[in-house]
């Protein structure tokens, strides 16, 4: 083949370019979107929110309907009942506590068992979800037997509010760990070593250089121990006493207002516990937010 022939059965360079830039597009699907491998579909969307509405939002939009029956004057008048007040009180102030409790002896659950090997250690971490699987009344009934009028350790906490406490801490130990434990898995030994290598100190180590990497998970774990108290009524039905104003929360006050045929009340106490719990999660994911867009630009 001769110079010329070569040169016109070679493309030119705009030939080429189109036909990159062409075959570089992904597929179109048929909304004219592009479609990746990685894509939802507008019906998987539309399914996803159709079951949440039916599973999550139709009910929260049915209890806060019915809280509004008597007008805004009977909702308020049911939230700032004295006793609603105190149980709302009590379970804020128990559930903090208990989700307080276990930031710290969760995330240290956490370390153990990532960092370090020991006998049993499979065992240990297949009960930590204990609480996810137990009915949440057995644990109740375990703990008056422990801690109760018959209590064969001596130590008598049933109707107190320590013991909503420990069945608080209980029922809530699995969210820190969980949530702090694949954090430690991935995160890179590397620096660590380096810094105790310049001769840091061990609790210098934690604070400077792994804290910040594992507070937006210990702040999520701490987010839903704490909204998962709050609306806690098995663990605490049977050890807690249920007495007005003392060891009385927010879930049994509900279930004694169902009994007394105010369902009005115990519709905006519901509501109440709601709007916390969303504060609660809503505010904790901020914090967590900007914690890791500081570690972003820090590295």
């Amino acid at each position: 083949m001769t110079a010329a022939g070569e040169v016109a059965s070679a493309p030119d360079n705009a030939s080429v370019q189109h036909a990159a830039s062409s075959n570089s597009q992904p597929p179109k699907g048929f909304l004219g979107r592009s479609r990746t491998f990685a894509g939802v579909s507008p019906a998987a969307i539309g399914t996803a929110w159709l079951w949440l509405s039916i599973i999550v939002l139709l009910p929260l939009a049915a209890i806060t309907v019915q809280s509004f029956d008597d007008g805004w004057s009977g909702f308020w008048d049911a939230v700032t009942a004295e006793n609603a007040i105190d149980a709302i009180w009590i379970t804020v102030l128990v559930s903090i506590v208990a989700a307080l409790i276990n930031v710290v002896f969760g995330t240290i659950i956490a370390w153990v068992l990532v960092r370090d090997d020991f006998r049993g250690k499979g065992f240990v971490n297949a009960i930590i979800d204990l609480p996810f699987a137990l009915p949440t009344i057995v644990a109740s009934l375990v703990l008056l037997s422990l801690y109760g009028p018959n209590s064969p350790i001596d130590i008598h906490l049933a109707a107190t509010k320590p013991a909503l406490i420990i069945a608080l801490t209980f029922v809530t130990l699995p969210f820190v760990v969980r949530q702090v434990q694949p954090v430690l898995i991935e995160l890179d030994t590397d620096v660590e070593e380096a810094a105790a290598v310049l001769g840091a100190r061990n609790g210098t180590i934690f604070r400077k250089i792994v804290l910040p990497s594992l507070l937006p998970a210990i702040l999520t774990g701490a987010g839903l121990a704490f909204t998962r108290a709050i609306g806690e009524f098995g663990s605490v039905v049977l050890i807690g006493g249920n007495i007005p104003g003392d060891t009385q929360v927010a879930s049994q006050y509900i279930q004694q207002q169902i009994e007394i045929d105010e369902p009005v009340n115990a519709a905006a106490i519901s509501v109440v516990l709601l709007l916390i719990a969303f504060v609660a999660l809503l505010v904790l994911r901020i914090v967590g937010r900007r914690q890791t867009k500081r570690e972003e630009l820090d590295r």
